[in-house]
């Protein structure tokens, strides 16, 4: 069977099957969450990207154009923001045609992309796709709500928990 892969910008007809599909495989994400991000998109803060595959959704990832992370913010990175592709579709190459497409978008006008991910085991496929991609730490240690760590604080290990890195394009 021929692959057909489409990249493209959310549609407002895009939230609600987007939503269901995580849906289906378990995972939370409100339609508002998609509504929000064609908010984003027409106010130009950020570019959602999709992907179909054989015109059925299979994932996206938004490219956030002023990072609430501050040393990306002051350095003007953008950053790779909410990256995923159904588990159905993994493994595909879906994920690195968005990351193409999306640096692509970046180098037009930074040299920098900056992108962060969850310090636990459900991260480890996009942990090694980034370093293989050859993003480096950003050198801040780990941060939580866009904001570096300190020595002795003491957190929970969740979603707010990151580890930041660039790559130069």
């Amino acid at each position: 069977m021929k692959r057909n892969l489409e990249l493209r910008e959310i549609r407002k007809k895009d939230c609600k099957e987007i939503s269901e599909s995580f849906q289906k495989q378990g995972w939370n994400k409100p339609i508002s969450q998609y509504e929000q991000y064609l908010e984003f998109q027409k106010m130009e803060k950020r570019d959602i990207i999709i992907a179909e595959l054989n015109q059925e959704f299979a994932g996206y990832l938004t490219i956030k154009w002023k990072s609430d992370y501050k040393p990306f913010q002051i350095n003007k990175i953008p950053e790779i923001v909410d990256f995923n592709v159904l588990k159905k579709y993994q493994r595909l190459g879906i994920g690195t045609k968005l990351m193409d497409e999306a640096e692509k978008r970046i180098k037009k006008v930074s040299d920098i992309a900056g992108i962060g991910f969850g310090v636990y085991k459900d991260y480890g496929a996009a942990q090694i796709l980034y370093i293989n991609r050859g993003y480096k730490p950003d050198g801040n240690g780990l941060v939580k709500d866009s904001n570096p760590l300190k020595y002795g604080d003491v957190i929970t290990i969740d979603d707010s928990i990151v580890f930041c890195l660039t790559k130069k394009l």
